[in-house]
Protein backbone atom coordinates (compact mmCIF):
# COMPACT_ATOMS: atom_id res chain seq x y z
CA UNK A 1 0.00 0.00 0.00
CA UNK A 2 1.24 2.99 -0.87
CA UNK A 3 0.64 6.31 1.17
CA UNK A 4 0.66 10.08 0.75
CA UNK A 5 0.17 12.84 3.15
CA UNK A 6 -0.52 16.00 2.38
CA UNK A 7 -0.81 18.86 5.15
CA UNK A 8 -0.25 22.62 5.81
CA UNK A 9 3.04 24.30 6.42
CA UNK A 10 3.81 26.58 10.01
CA UNK A 11 1.33 24.02 12.20
CA UNK A 12 3.32 22.19 14.09
CA UNK A 13 0.78 20.12 15.84
CA UNK A 14 -0.18 18.69 12.41
CA UNK A 15 3.58 18.14 11.24
CA UNK A 16 3.50 15.79 14.63
CA UNK A 17 0.76 14.05 13.89
CA UNK A 18 1.65 12.90 10.15
CA UNK A 19 5.54 12.31 11.60
CA UNK A 20 3.88 9.78 14.24
CA UNK A 21 2.23 8.53 11.20
CA UNK A 22 4.84 8.23 8.92
CA UNK A 23 7.03 6.91 11.16
CA UNK A 24 4.64 4.53 12.99
CA UNK A 25 3.57 2.62 9.44
CA UNK A 26 7.25 2.45 7.50
CA UNK A 27 7.15 -1.21 8.36
CA UNK A 28 3.84 -1.82 6.89
CA UNK A 29 3.41 0.38 3.86
CA UNK A 30 5.04 2.84 1.67
CA UNK A 31 4.96 5.95 2.89
CA UNK A 32 5.61 10.06 2.01
CA UNK A 33 4.85 13.80 2.91
CA UNK A 34 4.25 16.62 1.42
CA UNK A 35 3.79 20.63 3.55
CA UNK A 36 3.73 22.28 -0.05
CA UNK A 37 1.20 21.70 -3.22
CA UNK A 38 4.59 21.97 -5.42
CA UNK A 39 5.96 18.61 -3.79
CA UNK A 40 2.61 17.58 -3.11
CA UNK A 41 2.27 17.19 -7.26
CA UNK A 42 5.61 15.78 -7.58
CA UNK A 43 4.86 12.67 -5.44
CA UNK A 44 2.03 12.28 -6.71
CA UNK A 45 3.54 11.69 -10.31
CA UNK A 46 6.38 9.65 -9.13
CA UNK A 47 5.07 7.55 -6.37
CA UNK A 48 1.03 6.86 -7.89
CA UNK A 49 -0.25 6.63 -4.39
CA UNK A 50 -3.15 4.46 -3.59
CA UNK A 51 -4.47 6.46 -1.01
CA UNK A 52 -3.84 10.46 -0.54
CA UNK A 53 -4.12 11.25 3.09
CA UNK A 54 -4.76 15.51 3.68
CA UNK A 55 -4.40 16.70 7.00
CA UNK A 56 -6.98 20.11 7.60
CA UNK A 57 -9.51 21.97 4.84
CA UNK A 58 -8.85 25.60 5.03
CA UNK A 59 -6.17 25.90 2.49
CA UNK A 60 -7.75 25.86 -1.25
CA UNK A 61 -3.92 25.05 -2.46
CA UNK A 62 -4.77 21.51 -0.64
CA UNK A 63 -8.59 21.10 -2.18
CA UNK A 64 -7.02 21.59 -5.63
CA UNK A 65 -4.66 19.23 -4.65
CA UNK A 66 -6.85 16.72 -3.38
CA UNK A 67 -8.48 16.89 -6.56
CA UNK A 68 -5.66 16.50 -8.99
CA UNK A 69 -5.45 13.15 -6.80
CA UNK A 70 -8.74 11.75 -7.42
CA UNK A 71 -8.26 12.14 -10.72
CA UNK A 72 -4.58 10.22 -10.92
CA UNK A 73 -6.50 7.23 -9.31
CA UNK A 74 -5.44 7.90 -5.63
CA UNK A 75 -8.30 7.29 -2.84
CA UNK A 76 -8.55 9.94 -0.28
CA UNK A 77 -8.93 10.42 2.78
CA UNK A 78 -9.21 13.77 5.09
CA UNK A 79 -8.37 14.07 8.86
CA UNK A 80 -10.15 17.39 9.65
CA UNK A 81 -8.36 18.35 12.77
CA UNK A 82 -11.11 19.96 14.46
CA UNK A 83 -10.84 23.02 11.65
CA UNK A 84 -14.47 22.45 11.08
CA UNK A 85 -15.98 22.73 14.67
CA UNK A 86 -18.51 25.36 14.88
CA UNK A 87 -16.39 27.68 16.53
CA UNK A 88 -13.97 27.62 13.92
CA UNK A 89 -16.23 28.30 11.14
CA UNK A 90 -17.84 31.27 13.42
CA UNK A 91 -14.24 33.04 13.59
CA UNK A 92 -13.38 32.14 9.99
CA UNK A 93 -16.34 33.56 8.83
CA UNK A 94 -15.17 37.11 10.36
CA UNK A 95 -12.80 37.06 8.49
CA UNK A 96 -12.93 35.80 4.60
CA UNK A 97 -15.86 34.92 1.95
CA UNK A 98 -17.00 31.72 4.29
CA UNK A 99 -19.96 30.84 1.46
CA UNK A 100 -17.58 30.64 -1.47
CA UNK A 101 -14.79 28.57 0.96
CA UNK A 102 -17.36 25.97 2.17
CA UNK A 103 -18.51 25.75 -1.64
CA UNK A 104 -15.17 24.10 -2.20
CA UNK A 105 -14.53 22.64 1.34
CA UNK A 106 -17.81 20.67 0.76
CA UNK A 107 -17.04 19.46 -2.65
CA UNK A 108 -13.52 18.24 -1.40
CA UNK A 109 -14.96 16.72 1.65
CA UNK A 110 -18.07 14.80 -0.21
CA UNK A 111 -15.55 13.09 -2.80
CA UNK A 112 -13.34 11.69 -0.03
CA UNK A 113 -13.66 7.83 0.55
CA UNK A 114 -13.65 8.59 4.67
CA UNK A 115 -13.12 11.33 6.98
CA UNK A 116 -11.63 10.73 10.36
CA UNK A 117 -12.45 12.83 13.55
CA UNK A 118 -10.29 13.27 16.66
CA UNK A 119 -12.96 12.80 19.04
CA UNK A 120 -16.75 12.49 19.91
CA UNK A 121 -17.22 15.56 20.03
CA UNK A 122 -15.56 16.48 16.53
CA UNK A 123 -17.97 13.72 15.23
CA UNK A 124 -21.15 14.82 16.12
CA UNK A 125 -20.58 18.46 14.82
CA UNK A 126 -19.44 17.30 11.66
CA UNK A 127 -22.14 14.68 10.90
CA UNK A 128 -24.26 17.94 11.62
CA UNK A 129 -23.13 19.35 8.45
CA UNK A 130 -24.20 16.20 5.88
CA UNK A 131 -21.11 16.40 4.09
CA UNK A 132 -20.08 12.72 4.26
CA UNK A 133 -21.88 10.03 6.20
CA UNK A 134 -18.40 7.94 6.33
CA UNK A 135 -16.89 9.04 9.39
CA UNK A 136 -13.30 6.93 11.42
CA UNK A 137 -12.97 8.48 14.95
CA UNK A 138 -9.18 7.93 15.97
CA UNK A 139 -7.81 10.18 18.52
CA UNK A 140 -4.40 12.18 18.29
CA UNK A 141 -1.49 10.88 20.01
CA UNK A 142 0.22 13.94 19.90
CA UNK A 143 -2.35 15.56 22.22
CA UNK A 144 -3.88 12.97 24.58
CA UNK A 145 -2.59 10.19 26.77
CA UNK A 146 -5.67 7.83 26.07
CA UNK A 147 -4.22 6.43 22.84
CA UNK A 148 -0.52 5.28 22.12
CA UNK A 149 1.53 6.56 18.77
CA UNK A 150 1.11 2.75 17.83
CA UNK A 151 -2.34 2.68 18.43
CA UNK A 152 -3.08 5.89 16.47
CA UNK A 153 -1.21 4.41 13.33
CA UNK A 154 -2.89 0.60 13.60
CA UNK A 155 -6.50 2.21 13.53
CA UNK A 156 -5.60 4.31 10.80
CA UNK A 157 -3.97 1.79 8.79
CA UNK A 158 -7.42 -0.13 9.64
CA UNK A 159 -8.88 2.97 7.85
CA UNK A 160 -6.88 2.83 4.79
CA UNK A 161 -7.35 -0.95 4.49
CA UNK A 162 -11.14 0.04 4.68
CA UNK A 163 -10.61 2.05 1.89
CA UNK A 164 -8.74 -0.39 -0.32
CA UNK A 165 -11.31 -2.89 0.01
CA UNK A 166 -14.29 -0.67 -0.93
CA UNK A 167 -15.66 -0.88 -4.80
CA UNK A 168 -12.29 -3.60 -5.41
CA UNK A 169 -14.13 -3.61 -9.02
CA UNK A 170 -12.23 -0.54 -9.87
CA UNK A 171 -9.19 -1.36 -8.76
CA UNK A 172 -8.76 -5.00 -10.52
CA UNK A 173 -5.86 -5.41 -13.21
CA UNK A 174 -7.69 -7.01 -16.63
CA UNK A 175 -6.32 -10.78 -16.04
CA UNK A 176 -8.95 -10.28 -12.67
CA UNK A 177 -12.07 -9.19 -14.72
CA UNK A 178 -11.47 -11.75 -17.21
CA UNK A 179 -10.89 -14.61 -14.60
CA UNK A 180 -14.05 -13.06 -12.61
CA UNK A 181 -16.19 -13.59 -16.03
CA UNK A 182 -14.74 -16.97 -16.35
CA UNK A 183 -15.49 -17.81 -12.82
CA UNK A 184 -19.10 -17.02 -12.90
CA UNK A 185 -19.80 -19.00 -16.01
CA UNK A 186 -18.01 -21.94 -14.83
CA UNK A 187 -20.09 -21.10 -11.79
CA UNK A 188 -23.74 -21.30 -13.44
CA UNK A 189 -22.72 -24.44 -16.01
CA UNK A 190 -20.91 -26.40 -13.49
CA UNK A 191 -18.74 -27.68 -15.95
CA UNK A 192 -15.19 -26.28 -17.52
CA UNK A 193 -15.50 -27.76 -20.57
CA UNK A 194 -17.96 -25.15 -21.35
CA UNK A 195 -14.53 -22.53 -21.25
CA UNK A 196 -11.77 -24.87 -21.78
CA UNK A 197 -10.29 -23.54 -25.26
CA UNK A 198 -12.17 -20.63 -26.05
CA UNK A 199 -10.47 -17.07 -25.16
CA UNK A 200 -12.76 -16.48 -22.42
CA UNK A 201 -9.73 -18.18 -20.11
CA UNK A 202 -7.03 -15.83 -21.82
CA UNK A 203 -5.58 -14.80 -18.89
CA UNK A 204 -2.58 -15.76 -16.39
CA UNK A 205 -4.00 -17.27 -13.01
CA UNK A 206 -0.58 -15.99 -11.29
CA UNK A 207 -1.98 -12.14 -11.86
CA UNK A 208 -5.63 -12.62 -10.29
CA UNK A 209 -6.02 -10.20 -7.75
CA UNK A 210 -7.89 -12.87 -5.41
CA UNK A 211 -8.89 -10.49 -2.30
CA UNK A 212 -10.08 -8.09 -4.66
CA UNK A 213 -11.70 -10.35 -6.75
CA UNK A 214 -13.12 -12.09 -3.09
CA UNK A 215 -14.24 -9.10 -2.01
CA UNK A 216 -16.19 -7.80 -4.33
CA UNK A 217 -18.10 -11.02 -5.38
CA UNK A 218 -18.64 -10.80 -1.20
CA UNK A 219 -20.37 -7.62 -1.76
CA UNK A 220 -22.60 -8.63 -4.57
CA UNK A 221 -23.46 -11.63 -2.79
CA UNK A 222 -22.43 -13.91 -5.51
CA UNK A 223 -20.01 -15.45 -3.36
CA UNK A 224 -21.46 -19.21 -3.53
CA UNK A 225 -21.56 -18.85 -7.63
CA UNK A 226 -17.82 -17.81 -7.49
CA UNK A 227 -16.77 -20.29 -5.19
CA UNK A 228 -18.11 -23.07 -6.77
CA UNK A 229 -16.80 -21.46 -10.22
CA UNK A 230 -13.24 -21.31 -8.69
CA UNK A 231 -13.36 -24.99 -7.48
CA UNK A 232 -14.95 -26.13 -11.12
CA UNK A 233 -11.87 -24.36 -12.66
CA UNK A 234 -9.66 -25.67 -10.13
CA UNK A 235 -7.55 -22.75 -9.34
CA UNK A 236 -5.75 -22.44 -5.57
CA UNK A 237 -6.99 -19.12 -3.85
CA UNK A 238 -5.74 -17.48 -0.73
CA UNK A 239 -8.52 -18.52 2.54
CA UNK A 240 -10.11 -15.11 3.03
CA UNK A 241 -13.15 -14.88 5.10
CA UNK A 242 -14.40 -11.78 3.34
CA UNK A 243 -17.53 -11.55 5.82
CA UNK A 244 -15.47 -10.55 8.44
CA UNK A 245 -13.73 -7.55 6.07
CA UNK A 246 -15.33 -4.22 6.07
CA UNK A 247 -15.76 -1.37 3.44
CA UNK A 248 -17.11 1.52 2.74
CA UNK A 249 -20.17 1.69 0.66
CA UNK A 250 -22.27 4.26 -1.43
CA UNK A 251 -25.14 5.97 0.89
CA UNK A 252 -27.72 3.90 -0.89
CA UNK A 253 -25.90 0.21 -0.98
CA UNK A 254 -28.27 -2.38 -0.09
CA UNK A 255 -26.25 -6.19 -0.26
CA UNK A 256 -28.45 -7.83 -3.39
CA UNK A 257 -31.38 -10.16 -2.44
CA UNK A 258 -31.66 -13.28 -4.87
CA UNK A 259 -34.13 -12.08 -7.30
CA UNK A 260 -36.96 -14.32 -6.18
CA UNK A 261 -37.47 -12.60 -3.00
CA UNK A 262 -38.26 -9.68 -4.89
CA UNK A 263 -40.70 -10.89 -7.56
CA UNK A 264 -41.80 -14.16 -5.97
CA UNK A 265 -41.18 -18.37 -6.72
CA UNK A 266 -41.54 -19.62 -10.33
CA UNK A 267 -44.92 -20.71 -10.96
CA UNK A 268 -44.39 -22.95 -13.51
CA UNK A 269 -44.30 -20.41 -16.97
CA UNK A 270 -40.52 -19.89 -17.44
CA UNK A 271 -41.53 -17.41 -20.15
CA UNK A 272 -43.31 -15.50 -17.19
CA UNK A 273 -40.38 -15.94 -15.01
CA UNK A 274 -37.84 -14.36 -17.24
CA UNK A 275 -40.10 -11.79 -17.92
CA UNK A 276 -40.61 -10.81 -14.76
CA UNK A 277 -36.51 -10.94 -13.55
CA UNK A 278 -36.16 -8.83 -16.89
CA UNK A 279 -38.01 -6.33 -15.24
CA UNK A 280 -36.71 -6.37 -11.83
CA UNK A 281 -33.06 -5.51 -14.00
CA UNK A 282 -34.81 -2.97 -16.25
CA UNK A 283 -35.80 -1.01 -12.69
CA UNK A 284 -32.01 -1.91 -10.89
CA UNK A 285 -29.47 -3.92 -12.57
CA UNK A 286 -27.30 -5.95 -10.67
CA UNK A 287 -24.96 -8.97 -11.09
CA UNK A 288 -26.46 -11.00 -9.31
CA UNK A 289 -29.60 -10.54 -10.77
CA UNK A 290 -28.13 -11.23 -14.52
CA UNK A 291 -26.40 -14.43 -13.11
CA UNK A 292 -29.77 -15.07 -12.37
CA UNK A 293 -31.05 -14.05 -15.51
CA UNK A 294 -28.45 -16.24 -17.03
CA UNK A 295 -28.99 -19.89 -15.13
CA UNK A 296 -32.72 -19.00 -16.63
CA UNK A 297 -31.65 -18.84 -20.21
CA UNK A 298 -29.84 -22.10 -19.78
CA UNK A 299 -32.60 -24.07 -19.36
CA UNK A 300 -33.94 -26.43 -21.95
CA UNK A 301 -37.43 -24.96 -21.25
CA UNK A 302 -37.09 -21.60 -22.64
CA UNK A 303 -39.40 -20.85 -25.34
CA UNK A 304 -37.54 -18.22 -27.05
CA UNK A 305 -40.59 -17.24 -29.48
CA UNK A 306 -43.16 -17.20 -26.41
CA UNK A 307 -40.92 -15.00 -24.67
CA UNK A 308 -40.11 -12.50 -27.27
CA UNK A 309 -44.11 -12.26 -28.07
CA UNK A 310 -43.84 -11.18 -24.10
CA UNK A 311 -41.49 -8.78 -24.11
CA UNK A 312 -42.90 -7.22 -27.62
CA UNK A 313 -45.76 -6.96 -25.39
CA UNK A 314 -44.39 -5.26 -22.73
CA UNK A 315 -42.52 -3.13 -25.01
CA UNK A 316 -38.81 -4.74 -23.25
CA UNK A 317 -37.61 -6.54 -26.52
CA UNK A 318 -35.54 -4.01 -27.06
CA UNK A 319 -34.12 -3.72 -23.49
CA UNK A 320 -33.39 -7.13 -23.90
CA UNK A 321 -31.37 -7.40 -26.33
CA UNK A 322 -29.09 -5.02 -24.62
CA UNK A 323 -28.79 -7.36 -21.34
CA UNK A 324 -27.98 -10.10 -23.82
CA UNK A 325 -24.93 -7.82 -25.03
CA UNK A 326 -24.24 -7.45 -21.10
CA UNK A 327 -24.91 -10.80 -20.12
CA UNK A 328 -22.19 -12.51 -23.40
CA UNK A 329 -20.08 -9.81 -21.22
CA UNK A 330 -20.54 -10.28 -17.53
CA UNK A 331 -21.23 -14.02 -17.77
CA UNK A 332 -19.81 -15.47 -21.04
CA UNK A 333 -23.55 -16.40 -21.92
CA UNK A 334 -23.44 -18.36 -25.28
CA UNK A 335 -25.39 -17.22 -28.30
CA UNK A 336 -26.89 -20.18 -28.84
CA UNK A 337 -29.15 -19.58 -25.30
CA UNK A 338 -29.69 -15.80 -26.49
CA UNK A 339 -33.10 -15.37 -27.04
CA UNK A 340 -32.60 -12.30 -28.77
CA UNK A 341 -29.37 -10.84 -30.83
CA UNK A 342 -27.40 -8.70 -29.00
CA UNK A 343 -27.52 -5.09 -29.03
CA UNK A 344 -24.22 -2.46 -28.16
CA UNK A 345 -25.36 0.98 -28.46
CA UNK A 346 -25.53 4.50 -26.21
CA UNK A 347 -28.52 2.65 -23.71
CA UNK A 348 -26.57 -0.82 -23.65
CA UNK A 349 -23.56 1.51 -22.15
CA UNK A 350 -26.04 3.12 -19.85
CA UNK A 351 -26.66 -0.52 -18.19
CA UNK A 352 -23.20 -0.90 -18.21
CA UNK A 353 -22.11 1.50 -16.08
CA UNK A 354 -24.92 1.31 -13.47
CA UNK A 355 -23.33 -2.46 -13.14
CA UNK A 356 -19.81 -0.61 -12.72
CA UNK A 357 -20.67 2.16 -10.70
CA UNK A 358 -22.61 -0.19 -8.19
CA UNK A 359 -20.33 0.05 -5.46
CA UNK A 360 -18.70 3.29 -6.20
CA UNK A 361 -18.01 6.31 -3.62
Amino acid sequence: MKVLHLYPKNDSLIERHVAYLTEGMRQSADVKKADNVGLFRQILKDMEPDIVHVHGCWQYGIARASTSAIKHGARLVITLHGQLEPWIMKQKSLQENIYKTLLWQHSTIEQAYAIITLGKLERANFLKLGWNKRIEEIHNAVITNTISQAEMCSNTFAVYQKVMDSNTLEQMNQDSILALAAIIKAGITGDRRWLDGTQSMMFDPTNISWRQLLVYAEHENIRNYIDYGINILGFSTPLIDTKQIHAFFPDNYKKPLPVKELIGDYSGNESDYLMRIIRQINKHPLLLHLIELTRELYRNTVNDEQLIDLLEEKNLKSYAARLMQILQEQTLIDEGFMPLPPIDDKQTKHIRNLLTNHLKI
